[in-house]
């Protein structure tokens, strides 16, 4: 892995970026949205110019998760669906991107499945809490989003108990983030959930920004 002074700057462009847009986030700025291309954008960019062994599955990810970010802009139930089955695609992709680096063999199977049903738990206990005001035909497609993510977390744990090293533990982190981020975003749906969440939509794009840096950076090191 070797730096260049351009992947120094798409590295620079994606703090900027993240520190206006975190910033804006949390004084409740509506500007903040105009940052939001940057973020992930420039991060992907960042990737490319900083890797020889570049994962086309990695890229792919990071880049349907920008284009997943920039659809769920707009308001309406249309383009949170477009952003979230561009996101959905993401994480199938992430999970290709960690296959790689899992041996099968050193799985222990009786930790990962135990910790995939918190996960489903989880996801189940948001959706519930959401219920009410959430139309009855996105019920179960919003659940099985958060499914899928909960696969990708899966992955990326496997790939850490494979390889317990620090590269494979930043991307676990920045899995766990991720689907933090999805399940307050889920939650922020509701606006009574949404009112007892302090700084609800900066914590929202905080683990989202340090879940993808996190995974980016985690499969560079490993």
């Amino acid at each position: 892995m070797e730096f260049s002074i351009l992947s120094f700057c798409f590295f620079a462009v994606f703090c900027v970026s993240s520190g206006i847009h975190l910033f804006r986030c949390w004084n409740g700025s509506a500007r903040s949205a105009y940052t939001k291309p940057l973020l992930i954008l420039s991060l992907a960019l960042f990737y490319v110019c900083s890797d020889d062994r570049i994962s086309a599955a990695l890229l792919a990810a990071l880049l349907t998760s920008w284009a997943g970010a920039v659809l769920l802009m707009p308001r309406g139930n249309k383009w949170f669906v477009a952003g979230g089955i561009s996101f959905l695609i993401s994480h199938i992709l992430f999970v290709f991107a960690y296959t790689p680096y899992i041996v099968w063999t050193g799985v222990r199977w009786w930790a990962v499945l135990p910790v995939f049903c918190i996960y489903i738990a989880v996801s189940a206990a948001v959706m519930d809490s959401i219920r009410d005001g959430t139309p009855g035909p996105m019920r179960l497609p919003m659940f099985l989003y958060l499914a899928a993510n909960s696969v990708m977390n899966l992955f990326a744990l496997m790939m850490l108990l494979s390889a317990p090293e620090s590269g494979p533990a930043l991307a676990y982190t920045g899995a766990v983030c991720f689907f933090i981020s999805d399940c307050v975003l889920f939650l922020s749906r509701s606006r009574e959930i949404r009112d007892r969440i302090p700084k609800c939509g900066f914590i929202i794009m905080l683990t989202y920004i340090l879940g993808e840096a996190l995974i980016a950076w985690g499969l560079l090191l490993t």
